[in-house]
C-alpha cells in the first residue's frame, strides 16, 4: 500500500510540474511582438471561437472581423480573429463567396489581446486561474 501511495504521489508531483511548465510558457512573453487571439476557424458566435494567443509578425495589428450574410432564409454573422495588416483594417464592405452575399468590417487595435470581440471578456490569465489554483492544492 505504501509503494502504490508512493507512485501515486509521484504522478501528481509530475503532472504539477506539467501544469507548471504551461503555465509559464502563456505567460511568458517573447519578444516585443504584438499577440493577438486568432481563431481555428469563423465562427457564428465570438464565444465559440477556439482563440489561442499568437505572436504577430513586425507591423501587423490585432484584427476582429465580422461578415454578416443570407443563405436562404438563414441570416448568419461570421466572427474572425487574426493578426492583420494595417490595410486590412478599419475597412468594410461586400464580397460575394459562393453565391452568398456578405457585409463585413474590420477592427484593429494595438495591445496584447485586445481582438477578443464583443461581449467576450475572457483572457488568458482569467483561463489559466484553474492551472493556478491546482497547483496551489
Amino acid at each position: 500500500m505504501d509503494i502504490r501511495f508512493k507512485r501515486h504521489t509521484r504522478k501528481g508531483s509530475t503532472m504539477k510540474i506539467f501544469i507548471l511548465a504551461l503555465t509559464l510558457v502563456f505567460l511568458i512573453q517573447s519578444g516585443d511582438g504584438l499577440r493577438c487571439y486568432t481563431c481555428l476557424f469563423p465562427t457564428l458566435s465570438p464565444m465559440d471561437c477556439i482563440k489561442f494567443p499568437v505572436k504577430c509578425p513586425p507591423k501587423e495589428r490585432c484584427l476582429y472581423s465580422t461578415a454578416s450574410g443570407k443563405t436562404k432564409n438563414f441570416p448568419f454573422i461570421l466572427h474572425e480573429m487574426s493578426c492583420a495588416v494595417n490595410s486590412l483594417c478599419g475597412i468594410s464592405g461586400e464580397k460575394s463567396t459562393l453565391g452568398v452575399n456578405v457585409t463585413y468590417h474590420n477592427v484593429c487595435c494595438d495591445t496584447d489581446l485586445c481582438n477578443s470581440g464583443p461581449g467576450s471578456r475572457s483572457s488568458l490569465s482569467i483561463a489559466l486561474i484553474p492551472a493556478l489554483l491546482l497547483l496551489l492544492s
